[in-house]
């Protein structure tokens, strides 16, 4: 476990943030690495071919990193949903057969789904929140032969509830079916292998637990989908780009792998900077002892809520870094306001209140939650 790392994120000692899952807060040496970009873009005579290519191709391998991939298997995205989207536009779906969610899932995992089922006559079918809790078993229950495409996330987003993605992803294979994963609400907080999990495409975006800046993601593409059909086509994907001289020379191959899925004007010449920041960081910590770390905060805040006759999911059916604690009778109107009054932020998300930590909490930051919790409860 690690211990608190409040010092590397800029927030004052007032603040207790515990909405990561909302949006990270900014490490320093991310905003360092921000504002060295931008001084440098305030000069564009400083950048050459190279920087068009350079940033890139770190955060590539740095994602690749992060989930047991190859650079040759990520491409570079604007958003999780711009991700999904290319999924949905690369693997077949024949009428009548199904794409499996969950219910209540974000919507730049659904929309794309429905859209998908529209033009193929598939369906869009939603597995209910389940009463135990135990999404795992709910999800195997739904698998049957109409199964073409399941679109998981490794938690759901409102509460953390956990989702085995090992076991589903076999079982996905024994009835010949897709898996598209959106993991923005865990990718980095949890440790996931793309060699353990057979994912088809996976999207995630930078800002909540990889740590890094808004309008930018990631997208692991399996090997038998990289000859497919990107969203757009833009110069820089194409083969031989790195040669400015002659672009107008038109040119129909991709660069290999992932990258023909590039999006435009990936060589963001701030946004990069910063994420190769926060990803060296975060594999510098490892997802698994930022996982072991949250758990322990989590843990920690969950006996606190029982204590206050407040409700939460069994440890083993829950993300480590994502606590859903439901009020009886619903949750408070007034709560956000009350908790930001004493300078605690979290998220309400369905009818739980989300609580999302990441290393800048410590016990002093624990205690002010749960003192907040108990004014509210009380």
């Amino acid at each position: 476990m690690l211990s608190p790392q409040k010092d590397a994120f800029h927030i004052p000692p007032e603040i207790s943030y515990f909405n990561c899952a909302y949006m990270a807060p900014r490490l320093k040496s991310v905003h360092r690495a921000g504002q060295a970009a931008m001084e440098r873009l305030a000069q564009p005579w400083q950048l050459g071919a190279s920087d068009f290519f350079d940033d890139a191709e770190r955060a590539r391998g740095l994602f690749a990193q992060l989930i047991g991939a190859t650079p040759e298997h990520v491409a570079i995205v604007p958003s999780a949903s711009y991700g999904v989207a290319t999924a949905a536009n690369n693997l077949r779906i024949e009428r009548g057969q199904s794409v499996l969610l969950t219910e209540a899932q974000f919507p730049s995992n659904v929309y794309s789904w429905r859209a998908l089922a529209e033009r193929t006559g598939a369906n869009v079918r939603t597995v209910s929140r389940p009463a135990d809790g135990d999404w795992t078993r709910a999800v195997l229950a739904a698998l049957d032969s109409s199964v073409a495409i399941a679109a998981l996330p490794n938690c759901h987003w409102t509460d953390g509830s956990y989702l085995d993605l090992e076991t589903i992803s076999a079982a996905l294979q024994d009835i010949d079916a897709r898996l598209v994963l959106d993991v923005t609400q865990s990718l980095g907080a949890m440790p996931l292998d793309v060699g353990r999990v057979k994912v088809d495409f996976l999207a995630c975006a930078a800002y909540k637990w990889l740590l890094g800046p808004y309008s930018l993601g990631f997208l692991y593409v399996a090997d038998e989908h990289h000859g497919g059909e990107p969203l757009e086509h833009n110069w820089i994907t194409r083969e031989r780009s790195e040669d400015f001289a002659s672009l107008v020379e038109y040119r129909d191959g991709y660069q290999p792998g992932a990258r023909r899925y590039d999006m435009g004007e990936r060589a963001n010449f701030i946004a990069l900077p910063m994420a190769c920041t926060a990803l060296e960081q975060v594999l510098a910590w490892t997802p698994e002892a930022i996982a072991d770390s949250l758990s322990g905060i989590s843990q920690e805040i969950a006996a606190a809520a029982q204590r206050l006759g407040l409700s939460v999911a069994a440890t083993e059916l829950r993300a480590p870094h994502l606590l859903g604690v439901s009020f009886p009778g619903g949750c408070p109107p007034t709560l956000i306001a009350e908790l930001k009054g004493r300078g605690v932020q979290v998220s309400v998300r369905g009818d739980a209140v989300r609580i999302a930590p990441h290393l800048c909490v410590d016990q002093t930051d624990v205690a002010r939650l749960v003192d907040a919790l108990a004014a509210t409860a009380g």
